[in-house]
């Protein structure tokens, strides 16, 4: 049984944070586990309420994973924080954890914010170039690098210059760029781009795609897949989740996690 960690926040409403990271390891048969950095308070509609948890308690909760059970991959989301950017970033370093994916979680999907402006800069220059994959979406992108992205080839300039930060590989996000035709990402390495393009789907129930994705990347990693093979499942896997989303709350709903798997529990019934 391969192993993946989330270092996340929690979302009271189970569609995004550390609940869709595990639900995502769970569908991809990887054992999940989890280092709670925040705790919010959340629905479909908004953020009412963030509790940053101290950083010597989320370095305890990775400390005691690391030192027992170990994981073939790890998962960055919402750090909110310099210090909790710091404190990862240090702990990852300290175990040599492999197989980082970030997700460099700024904004929720109700438009509220999950990382402060000062923590920007701290992910940049001390997360990011200890990653494998970065996944960050066009608003995320621009924060980073302080420039507008209007089209795939911006994306492009966009994916080359995260690459220079560190990181190994970078996926830059489309999401709406076309207009409602396709989502296309793109993919790079250093040396080639890869587009992957899936369907459009019209849905406004895509909270915690950004989540999802990336841990369903961190979940091919752990399981020995090559990062552009990881990302390509993981592609496919999003755009279905979305495509079968859900249909809960008064705002925007989560995917579904179980998307392929689910078919199993008539065997239980």
């Amino acid at each position: 049984m391969k192993k993946a960690l989330t270092i996340a926040g929690s979302d009271s409403s189970g569609g995004a944070g550390i609940q869709a990271d595990l639900k995502t390891f769970m569908a991809f048969g990887v054992y999940g586990m989890s280092a709670i950095t925040a705790i919010t308070a959340q629905n479909t509609v908004g953020v009412q309420g963030i509790f940053e948890l101290p950083t010597d308690m989320i370095t305890k909760q990775m400390n005691s994973i690391m030192s027992d059970i170990g994981t073939d991959a790890a998962k960055t989301g919402m750090l909110s924080s310099p210090e909790i950017v710091h404190a990862v970033a240090e702990t990852v370093k300290t175990f040599n954890i492999p197989n980082i994916v970030v997700d460099p979680v700024m904004v929720a999907k109700s438009g509220d914010p999950l990382l402060s402006e000062s923590a920007r800069t701290v992910v940049k220059e001390n997360l990011l170039p200890l990653a494998t994959v970065i996944t960050p979406n066009l608003l995320e992108a621009e924060a980073i690098l302080g420039q507008a992205i209007k089209s795939v080839d911006d994306m492009k300039s966009a994916a080359t210059e995260l690459k220079k930060i560190g990181c190994k590989w970078v996926v830059v996000k489309g999401g709406h760029l076309t207009g409602g035709k396709e989502a296309i990402d793109v993919v790079y390495n250093g040396n080639d781009f890869h587009l992957l393009s899936s369907p459009f789907i019209q849905t406004k129930n895509t909270h915690g795609t950004g989540c999802t994705f990336s841990s369903a990347i961190a979940a091919g990693l752990a399981k020995g897949s090559d990062p552009l093979a990881a990302i390509r499942k993981a592609k496919d896997y999003i755009a279905k989740a979305i495509e079968n989303s859900l249909s809960i709350g008064k705002g925007h709903g989560p995917t579904n996690h179980l998307i392929g798997i689910e078919s199993q529990w008539d065997n239980f019934q």
